[in-house]
């Protein structure tokens, strides 16, 4: 029996899953994008939002209307083999291989390493994994009180450190937007689209959206109508959330330029931008900012692979999966961040566009009747030309394949070969599947008239 969730529940949902997105790379790709965007810092932050907020939406959503209880079940749909690879690879990419171990390097870098001596780069890594993890597994450990914990005590405080951020640049802007760098002198929109895949965030929905649903039904939503609900205004808060931040973050980023210069990256900016207004203190506020920000995640992606691998392998209870996690994090943690990067990127280019096929298959399932043809056809056509991409990415290319695919993909050049093969696909299953339906009509007259 459903019972109505209250207001208040549903907007600490919604600021638990705006601070499980919301990890260290989410603070840093958009105040590099408004430093080299310039005076198109808004058309490129249209671009941003899009793939950063809205594809993380969608999929928290699509996860809430298609009545699955998890990842697996749904990308079951192109084949059960595919939903179970397809799901560990994607957790392995976003949990303990990638993700989860970033969560402590990026916290180390910016958060902590620039109060330490230089000569303490590599044991001062080891020794803050060690107490990074440690809390990731207390809270993780505690996984019932995910919500009280994230929703109503961390993301306030990491929202607060960032709010006196923003407030601050945008009473007093440390200078006036200047030209754009040459990637956005034109197709600044695409430019910052791209720039949103980084955050990785529509993966991560696949994850997180789980949580979400798992939290509203352990308050009485029941009914798939009931959890869709709940799950699309708690996305919502999450997403305004987002998109509000990463303005502000962008606007930053741009106005930074004239006082800081162009800078290397994102935490370079940030850290710039943070002494300038508040001196040393600068420094401590954005490691607070960091720290919160990739704890909250860490906490989220460890808690969500030990549920699933739980399942996967029941003999195996959910208490040590956490603990097995988080010691492996800490240990891939100690590479470095260069190296996790480096590593992870060509990974989640091959996948990326999967996730998004299969999340956008979802919202359309009723308009082909979940037809199979559909979902293999159209994913096995995008994971063609996004294997490639990933190689490329890898620094394996193959020189005869990409000059096929520049010439006849549409949109190959700005990263979105595979959006024509993924809708070629869906039509040709769509097609498929009458045919068959056809000839299975025929032979049902045929045995009637035998």
């Amino acid at each position: 029996m459903n019972q109505k969730i209250s207001n208040s529940y549903i907007i600490a949902v919604g600021f638990m899953l705006f601070s499980l997105f919301f990890g260290a790379g989410n603070l840093i790709f958009p105040a590099m994008m408004g430093q080299e965007a310039g005076t198109n810092v808004w058309l490129a932050t249209a671009g941003f939002i899009a793939t950063g907020v809205g594809l993380p939406l969608l999929g928290v959503i699509a996860l809430g209307i298609s009545g699955k209880n998890d990842l697996q079940s749904l990308a079951s749909r192109v084949h059960p083999m595919f939903g179970i690879a397809f799901t560990v690879i994607l957790y392995l990419s976003i949990g303990p291989l990638f993700a989860i171990p970033r969560t402590g390097t990026v916290s180390y870098e910016i958060g902590i390493k620039p109060f330490l001596p230089e000569s303490w780069g590599t044991i001062g890594l080891l020794v803050f994994t060690i107490i990074f993890f440690a809390i990731t597994a207390y809270f993780s450990l505690n996984s019932s009180k995910i919500v009280d914990i994230v929703g109503k005590y961390l993301t306030p405080i990491l929202l607060l450190f960032i709010l006196i951020l923003i407030g601050v640049a945008f009473m007093n802007p440390i200078g006036s937007f200047q030209a754009p760098a040459e990637n956005y002198l034109s197709d600044s929109f695409f430019n910052g689209f791209k720039e949103g895949y980084l955050t990785m965030d529509a993966l991560a929905a696949f994850v997180f959206g789980i949580i979400v649903i798992d939290a509203v039904r352990s308050k009485g939503a029941q009914t798939k109508k009931a959890i869709m609900i709940s799950v699309t205004k708690a996305g919502l808060i999450a997403a305004g959330l987002l998109a509000v931040i990463y303005s502000s973050l962008a606007f930053i980023g741009a106005s930074s330029v004239s006082g800081l210069g162009s800078l290397d990256n994102g935490g370079a900016v940030l850290s710039g931008v943070s002494s300038h207004y508040f001196g040393s203190f600068g420094g401590v506020l954005l490691s607070l900012i960091v720290l919160a920000a990739c704890l909250t995640t860490s906490i989220g992606l460890i808690s969500s692979c030990a549920t699933y691998f739980t399942k996967l392998m029941p003999n195996i209870s959910y208490n040590r999966f956490v603990i097995i996690f988080s010691v492996f994090s800490a240990g891939i943690a100690n590479f470095g961040l260069s190296q996790l990067i480096s590593i992870s990127i060509p990974v989640l280019t091959a996948i990326y566009p999967l996730a998004i096929v299969l999340m956008l298959l979802t919202f359309l399932h009723p308009l082909f009747n979940g037809k199979k043809e559909v979902y293999q056809i159209s994913m096995l056509l995008t994971f063609i030309v996004s294997l490639f991409d990933g190689l490329n990415a890898a620094g394996l290319k193959v020189s005869a394949v990409n000059d096929f695919f520049a010439n006849i993909l549409p949109l190959h050049s700005v990263g979105l070969g595979w959006v024509a093969p993924a809708i070629i696909g869906a039509i040709l299953g769509i097609v498929i599947g009458l045919f068959k339906r056809g000839n299975a009509g025929e032979k049902e007259q045929e045995k009637q008239t035998i």
